[in-house]
């Protein structure tokens, strides 16, 4: 089994570990792309106007310029801690048992702009890049959408997903049996299913969590949905290749 998340705009910065190397990532078949656009990230923040018009940044986001020219020396820290915002903070990866982390290590994904999907403890350097940002002369979705698909077709067992559709245009997981992408609903007293927003980060934040402590490789989605209600989650079949987690109090 493999959870997917999208990253997250912000991240921590510094790091305990040395800087990048790509070649200890997951999925080596996209190192070629990675390496391509670290070049072009750190070739951008060589001029900060144009860094800030690519990258959407404001007055207080001067520093992201600084973060991107230094990309490929500056130090690392496993995924889970890198990033933060309302889905990480609900993850809360610092106080994983070891247990969790270790399941983390092996069964979680983070989709990056930067570098695709990368392995949840797999080293990252702290960098801002979003899925419609706009490098010079690359466009971000032709040049991961295919490779992407590509290596989540080999994943084997059971893939959750549960990226932002900005970061599905960046590589669709193909239609399969076992690919399940997975949306947060809330259902209002007239019994009406719709979607959440704001709190929708945060309740697959608690879900990844929930999913890293029981430590449960699933073989398949009706595994899946029979654990949900021990874990006080209420997940249920909905549209073709879809999960919905229904959320209540919101």
């Amino acid at each position: 089994m493999f959870v997917l998340l999208p990253p997250s705009e912000t991240k921590r910065s510094g790091g305990g570990f040395a800087s990048l190397d790509v070649d200890s990532l997951a999925f080596p078949a996209l190192n070629r792309r990675r390496c391509t656009l670290v070049r072009a990230l750190k070739a951008l923040a060589k001029d900060e106007d144009a860094t800030v018009r690519a990258l959407k940044l404001g007055r207080t986001q001067l520093g992201e310029v600084q973060r991107n020219a230094t990309v490929g020396s500056s130090p690392t820290a496993p995924v889970i801690d890198r990033y933060t915002g309302v889905l990480y903070d609900a993850l809360a990866a610092d106080t994983l048992s070891p247990n969790g982390r270790a399941f983390a290590g092996e069964h979680l994904l983070v989709h990056s702009a930067l570098l695709g999907p990368v392995g949840g403890l797999d080293l990252v350097p702290a960098y801002r890049l979003s899925h419609d940002s706009r490098v010079p002369e690359l466009s971000l979705k032709k040049h991961w959408a295919a490779d992407v698909s590509a290596v989540l077709e080999k994943t084997s067992g059971l893939l959750l997903d549960l990226r932002s559709e900005g970061y599905v245009s960046l590589g669709a997981a193909a239609a399969h049996p076992q690919r399940h992408f997975l949306r947060v609903v809330t259902e209002g007293a007239d019994g009406q299913t719709r979607a959440l927003n704001h709190f929708n980060k945060k309740s697959k934040g608690e879900f990844t969590r929930a999913l890293l402590e029981n430590g449960q490789d699933f073989g398949s989605v009706e595994e899946l949905l029979a654990w949900a209600p021990t874990a006080g989650l209420t997940l249920r079949p909905g549209a073709a290749g879809e999960l919905e987690l229904v959320v209540t109090g919101h």
